[in-house]
């Protein structure tokens, strides 16, 4: 119950100092859980607790009437507070604070399972607490990493043992994942009519860039590397297109299919710092427009393949010698223009960071040597020269 069913007469008659409090409006009891939240590193139980019986009718109410289902991942490790903010981004609950209160009070919220969960406004929270309890029942959960090639996501998925015929980190459904990706066989998919857009590929290209990087949840008995791919598919065609066949219609670019991605790929592999993907997108499209090449390390990278000494598919440093003797068409430092095909899986803002780039003249770039990944950029060769020369030489 949210409070009295009457009023005690004793209350009335007794002295001021000693008269009821008045009861805290539910705004303000919000306002103080949530500077405890961040204050003390969490509320206490009793705060939780009053929150949770101040508001408990709210618990049935769903945040929508919309049944449209929505996938909800669940990483590993995510506290209580953290998936009630994002239930809250979802637009699947209208209070995370409520949430958090609900699971806590009632030692739900060591309950709640990572997975991927199919969820919808029109569930009502203790519907959504309990789906979120159930997660192994429903199936496994594979993430593939932005930017990485599609080597390297077979690797993954045989060492993570995530598809049931692995042993001893060899699984058959994993080297048919590669193979897959790496022919553009789409004849075993049942949905491969729907994926027409990997006809603009090049003959002969690759799955490469449009295998989608995203989590997703496969049959837990039988998990197959066709459903995978088919999975990454249908997510580049509802996630990827609209946003292209947006931008050509505005006329924010000229480019194909097969270019955005292949652009998108770069940045994805150069940008360590995310709102720089706009600018280096910038940089290679003015490179482009000048008739430069576009000396991409990570394009080097990507020729010069997986290096059995390190375990690495991504070469750290590039020497000077492998930048001109390195003889591939994804070499961008001795060829112009566009490599064949994209080097890895972009994520969406990178792709998003191609079609709508930022408008600068910059021509150049260079990382900072303090670890954080981000870049210095220059108008002219002169300035260039002189900013390698002060970050990659050492100099102030």
């Amino acid at each position: 119950m949210s409070g009295a069913s009457g009023i005690n007469p004793q209350v009335r008659s007794a002295p001021a100092h000693r008269r009821a409090l008045t009861p805290v409006p539910a705004a303000l009891l919000a306002a103080l859980l949530a500077l405890l939240l961040v204050g003390c590193g969490g509320a206490s139980r009793f705060m939780l607790n009053a929150y949770l019986e101040d508001h408990q009718d709210q618990l049935t109410v769903p945040a929508g009437s919309d049944e449209t289902p929505v996938t909800f991942v669940v990483e590993p490790g995510t506290p209580a507070e953290a998936i009630g903010e994002k239930l809250l981004a979802a637009g699947l609950i209208n209070d995370e604070l409520l949430f958090e209160a609900y699971v806590r009070v009632n030692g739900i919220a060591t309950q709640l399972e990572a997975g991927t969960f199919t969820l919808s406004p029109a569930m009502n929270m203790v519907e959504i607490a309990d789906t979120l309890q159930n997660a192994l029942a429903r199936g496994v959960v594979v993430t593939v990493r932005e930017g990485w090639r599609l080597e390297q996501t077979a690797d993954f998925l045989a060492a993570s043992g995530i598809f049931s015929d692995t042993q001893a980190g060899v699984s058959p459904q994993a080297a048919l994942y590669e193979t897959l990706a790496l022919s553009g066989d789409l004849s075993g998919l049942a949905d491969g009519v729907a994926f027409t857009f990997v006809n603009e590929r090049p003959p002969g290209a690759t799955l490469e860039g449009y295998l989608f990087p995203d989590s997703y949840e496969l049959d837990r008995d039988a998990p197959l590397a066709v459903d995978l791919v088919a999975r990454q598919l249908e997510a580049f065609r509802t996630r990827v297109l609209p946003l292209y066949e947006a931008a050509v219609a505005e006329g924010r670019t000229t480019l194909s299919l097969h270019e955005v991605v292949t652009l998108a790929s770069i940045v994805e592999r150069e940008a360590v710092v995310p709102a720089e993907r706009p600018t280096i997108a910038g940089v290679y499209l003015n490179r482009l427009a000048n008739q430069m090449r576009l000396e991409a390390d990570p394009t080097v990278q990507y020729a010069i393949g997986y290096q059995a000494a390190q375990d690495v598919w991504w070469k750290t440093p590039v020497t000077l010698d492998e930048y001109s003797s390195i003889g591939s068409p994804y070499n961008t430092y001795l060829n112009a223009g566009l490599p064949p095909g994209p080097i890895a899986a972009p994520g969406l803002s990178s792709i998003e960071a191609v079609l709508s780039p930022e408008g600068h003249n910059y021509l150049f770039f260079v990382a900072l040597p303090d670890g954080t990944g981000a870049h210095v950029f220059a108008e002219t060769f002169d300035e260039h020269i002189v900013n390698v020369q002060r970050y990659q030489a050492g100099g102030e």
